[in-house]
């Protein structure tokens, strides 16, 4: 059995942030970089709204980046997963893919969240070639073109409104006869002149030569008048929800409906003293690469004070 004075469960921006902290603090943290090592960064192409990159970067290189200045200060970066934790008392227990079994003093749980996807084979062939579950990440590709958004729930009409801000067209592909959302996102969005609402439609599959070029929609699919139907867009964006990746906490820690982790007073703490969160795994709100990052910091920083309390 190996200890180690913190352990980081998770590898994108709030991971390796955290790793970084930690590292730098002389906690010698191990860091599990999961099944998506760079988290959802790695699925996106270029990156445009994170300080420091004037003129963008790729995601992959950036999460190379992070990496590589996380094993700088001498973080134990290791590939593989995390199956199974015992919390029930400390030093934390947790058991690793090849049947490793590790106690640490201090957890970071950075684990993050996926994008759901409709599971269509055509979202993973136009993956990154105007397939995205990020409107604001990647709306900015899409000046004065023509979207489709997926979804009938407020992050679909949020999306759809701050897609419209910047596209020339928004259609929102909505399975259901009504919206979801609240009466005023639907009311905004239904005001949107650029906003077009294609009620009772599903999508079919993509198509297009280099990238998406547009839509195979089904109307009213099963009923009597059925009718297929083609758009045509340059971008597709999901927005039917994300799932935290946190199943294997829920025992242990608290959680909201969907799933994602609970925080004490806004701050990376949860009920258990010396397990911290950081990263999309506890923000249903924001999810974006700098704001878990930020979160990263700031359980690295809890993490270290909690060991110079508890000794």
């Amino acid at each position: 059995m190996e200890t180690t004075k913190c352990l980081i469960i998770g590898s994108g921006p709030a991971g390796y942030t955290a790793a970084i902290y930690a590292s730098r603090a002389n906690l010698s943290p191990i860091e599990y970089c999961g099944l998506q090592p760079g988290g959802q960064l790695t699925q996106t192409t270029e990156v445009e709204n994170f300080p420091g990159y004037p003129h963008g970067v790729d995601g992959n290189q950036m999460m190379m980046d992070l990496r590589e200045q996380a094993e700088r200060f001498g973080t134990d970066i290791r590939d593989g997963e995390i199956v199974k934790v015992d919390f029930s008392q400390r030093p934390y227990k947790v058991w690793d893919d090849a049947g490793r079994e590790i106690e640490a003093d201090t957890v970071i749980i950075a684990t993050g969240a996926s994008a759901k996807y409709l599971g269509l084979p055509d979202e993973q062939k136009y993956n990154g070639m105007g397939v995205s579950a990020c409107a604001t990440c990647d709306g900015f590709f899409y000046r004065k073109k023509t979207v489709a958004v997926v979804g009938g729930g407020d992050t679909a009409c949020e999306d759809a409104l701050y897609l419209s801000g910047l596209a020339k067209k928004v259609y929102m592909i909505v399975r259901k006869p009504f919206l979801r959302a609240s009466k005023v996102m639907q009311q905004r969005v239904m005001e949107r002149e650029n906003i077009e609402i294609l009620f009772e439609h599903n999508t079919l599959g993509l198509y297009g030569e280099d990238g998406v070029e547009g839509a195979h929609l089904v109307k009213r699919k099963g009923e009597a008048d059925e009718q297929q139907v083609d758009i045509q867009i340059d971008g597709f964006f999901l927005a039917i929800g994300h799932k935290p990746n946190t199943d294997i906490f829920k025992e242990w820690l608290e959680t909201d409906e969907v799933g994602y982790l609970k925080k004490i007073d806004g701050t990376p703490r949860t009920k258990l003293p010396g397990v911290f969160v950081a990263g999309d795994c506890a923000d249903p709100v924001y999810r974006q690469a700098i704001s878990a990052a930020g979160t990263g910091c700031q359980a690295a920083i809890e993490a270290e004070r909690f060991l110079l309390e508890n000794n």
